[in-house]
């Protein structure tokens, strides 16, 4: 038998919050769950409209359709958006019982990048085609190392004080192997963001800042020796000090300084929706990484902080309803995939802004690609299942039963 939480009235405003929070499967009148829905979907609506701006022009110079780009995402933002739906009425257990086949067909599909399957995208041997549809698998596999990791060290919370326990099968063999497969296949800025999920789950999983700041060192040292090993990467961290050669900005600095006269020709309010110059093939693949460039452009400094503002939100009420979770599983899955998801936005902005080299890290919900797209919003569905009230399981005490001794009676 179960028991939930006891239905509250629906009164006032919050009559649309409260319906769709019991859609959800949550009973106990919570708004914050709502919001966070409605600002995904707020973003993924804005992502679609600025891919078509963006994608059209390319699309027609190449002889394609202009709408083939938008409809494929929005195919993988619907697909996405079922997804994430469908993983909000999970309870945790089910989450939980996940977490093993998530990591091995995580390992299994960075593998198959290497075999015939596999496909190399402007260098980067990070995708699967098969059936006319690309897969990135190491999109998925953020979610998968997330949801393993959080199932180990909440059964491991008595032994994290020991280093051995937090390193073995956190760090090696599980992390070590998918970072190792993604950068096999040339892909530093996925490889960074997995480090940062990694460090994420540990640092809310409670291990001691003596190994977190050990594997710190480690990750980025591999960084650095990753980065100087290549020409490409040196050259874009030399244009970013400022260093590169005269003809900088026709190499590897065009792409970033375009992106910036992108946003500077914006101005408050842009130049109007569908109205950039940039995309007119001066940024490449402007619908990808650089789309948040086109989007100053086209809505100025007022959508650029409207999108800022949508993904603060997101993290204040994501962080809210973690606050009230007390399963430990639970705070570890949401908080890291929220620190996944808003610390992702922030490097794909402070990239595109000049603030950091490029990377090639696309902005959640927002940039062209469907992995990612439908990752990011099953990251989404995790957050709201595991931080749903749980129902109770009321154990009723059985009747005591009495022995009756039976005496045998001489005669």
């Amino acid at each position: 038998m179960t028991a939930t939480h006891p239905p509250s009235k629906m009164t006032g405003r919050g009559d649309v919050l409260l319906r769709i929070g019991r859609w959800l499967g949550d009973e106990s009148g919570d708004r914050t769950r709502p919001v966070i829905l409605a600002v995904v979907l707020v973003l993924a609506a804005l992502g679609l409209i600025e891919v078509a701006s963006a994608s059209s022009v390319e699309s027609v110079a190449a002889g394609k359709n202009p709408y083939d780009l938008p409809l494929k995402q929005a195919m993988w933002t619907a697909a996405g958006i079922a997804i994430m739906f469908g993983l909000a009425r999970l309870r945790t257990q089910h989450i939980r019982w996940l977490a093993w086949p998530l990591l091995g067909a995580a390992v299994v599909s960075l593998g198959l990048v290497f075999t015939p399957l596999g496909m190399t995208v402007n260098g980067n041997r990070n995708w699967l085609a098969f059936g006319g549809f690309t897969v990135q698998p190491s999109e998925f596999a953020k979610l998968a190392l997330i949801i393993w990791a959080a199932a180990v060290l909440s059964r491991k919370q008595a032994l994290l004080h020991e280093w051995r326990h937090a390193v073995v099968p956190l760090l090696v063999p599980a992390g070590v192997s998918i970072i190792g497969f993604v950068v096999l296949g040339h892909d530093l800025g996925t490889a960074m963001i997995i480090m940062m999920i990694l460090a994420a789950t540990m640092f809310y999983g409670g291990v001691r800042m003596k190994v977190f700041g050990v594997a710190g060192i480690l990750c980025a040292m591999l960084a650095l020796v990753l980065a100087a090993t290549s020409g490409n990467r040196v050259g874009r961290i030399s244009s970013w000090l400022g260093a590169g050669s005269a003809d900088d900005s026709q190499g590897v600095g065009y792409q970033a300084l375009h992106g910036q006269y992108a946003l500077a020709s914006g101005g408050w309010f842009g130049v109007g929706l569908g109205q950039s110059r940039q995309k007119w093939n001066w940024i490449p693949e402007a619908h990808n990484d650089f789309i948040f460039t086109i989007l100053g452009e086209e809505l100025g400094l007022a959508g650029t902080l409207l999108v800022l503002v949508l993904f603060t939100v997101l993290g204040i009420a994501v962080f809210k309803v973690i606050a009230r979770t007390q399963d430990t599983f639970a705070r570890i899955v949401s908080s890291s995939v929220i620190t996944w998801i808003i610390g992702q936005a922030v490097v794909n902005i402070a990239m595109v802004t000049g603030l950091l080299p490029v990377i090639g890290v696309p902005l959640p919900f927002i940039s062209y690609g469907g992995s990612a797209m439908v990752s990011s919003l099953a990251g989404i569905g995790m957050i709201l299942a595991v931080t749903r009230p749980q129902p109770v399981q009321v154990i009723r005490p059985k009747k005591p039963t009495q022995a009756v001794h039976r005496s045998k009676v001489r005669s």
